[in-house]
């Protein structure tokens, strides 16, 4: 079986741009045989850096923080309404299993909150699971909300059992136990983290879930970032890496067989593992 790790950047905040670079993607990665894409964390329509920047300076930061921060909503995904149903469509008609990140509003409960989601969509089309990250990490707190743990679930798909846990989710044992327990074989870790101590992360629980493990975050640099985003020329050099990406499959046991790519081009080639054992493993 082919796999396929995508770590381009969108084109930030702008929702319907990123999902026809999604879309996009996909097709290249059919094109090379893959049945299973990943993206990184919050792809659509992009990572909330700027929350990392805009949050402990004066009144001038904060009055650009929320001057980003109001373009999000408007290019969040709300699946109830069923904006995500293009990826959904292009994953049907390629016959691929898709894990898509994504910032997701939820308009349903007198107001508006905005999650860090991500999702896994069948070769049909359907949308198998939607895990909300249970706890944005510091100032991340100040764009998401918790989620209840409801999607801490592992999916059984044609390619294997899948399950997936966002970034520093990573580091909370009884969340990786929660998937570990049911069975995975494919344990996504999309994410915005990189370097070397992350990359030892996955390989651990490679280790320790005797799963295969596939992780990237965003590769981008700040020419990436459109020339209309507010606040551009304060936030972001064009030379400059603002994430390397660092894309990598790890086999169970622990052994990187694919990456990391660090600062290269911006999608890994597709990525081949062997057949699915027969039946599914069960922990000990």
């Amino acid at each position: 079986m082919k796999v396929a790790v995508a770590q381009k950047p969108p084109v930030l905040l702008n929702l319907e741009a990123s999902i026809i670079s999604a879309i996009e993607t996909l097709k290249e990665a059919a094109a090379e045989g893959a049945k299973l894409v990943m993206f990184p964390e919050t792809f659509l329509p992009g990572y909330p850096h700027w929350c990392w920047h805009l949050t402990a300076g004066g009144r001038e930061d904060r009055a650009l923080g929320n001057a980003i921060h109001s373009q999000l909503p408007n290019n969040s995904v709300d699946l109830d309404a069923n904006e995500l149903q293009p990826i959904q469509d292009i994953a049907a008609e390629l016959g691929l299993i898709v894990g898509m990140g994504l910032n997701e509003i939820d308009n349903c409960h007198n107001g508006s909150t905005l999650y860090n989601t991500y999702v896994i969509i069948g070769d049909d089309g359907l949308l198998l699971n939607r895990h909300r990250k249970l706890m944005p990490t510091n100032p991340e707190r100040m764009v998401w909300g918790c989620g209840d743990a409801s999607g801490l679930r592992v999916i059984d798909t044609p390619v294997g059992r899948i399950g997936s846990l966002i970034c520093w989710e990573n580091y909370m044992p009884l969340s990786r136990f929660a998937l570990y327990s049911q069975a995975i074989d494919i344990y996504l870790a999309p994410t915005w983290d990189n370097g070397d101590s992350w990359i030892a992360s996955m390989r651990h629980i490679a280790k320790e879930g005797g799963c295969w493990v596939l992780s990237s975050a965003t590769a981008m640099k700040g020419s990436d970032v459109p020339l209309d985003f507010v606040g551009r020329e304060r936030l972001f050099n064009d030379e400059d890496w603002v994430n390397p990406g660092d894309a990598v499959v790890v086999r169970p046991g622990g052994d990187i067989v694919a990456g990391p790519m660090h600062k290269p081009t911006y999608y890994t080639p597709t990525l081949m593992l062997p057949p699915r054992a027969q039946p599914v493993k069960t922990l000990t």
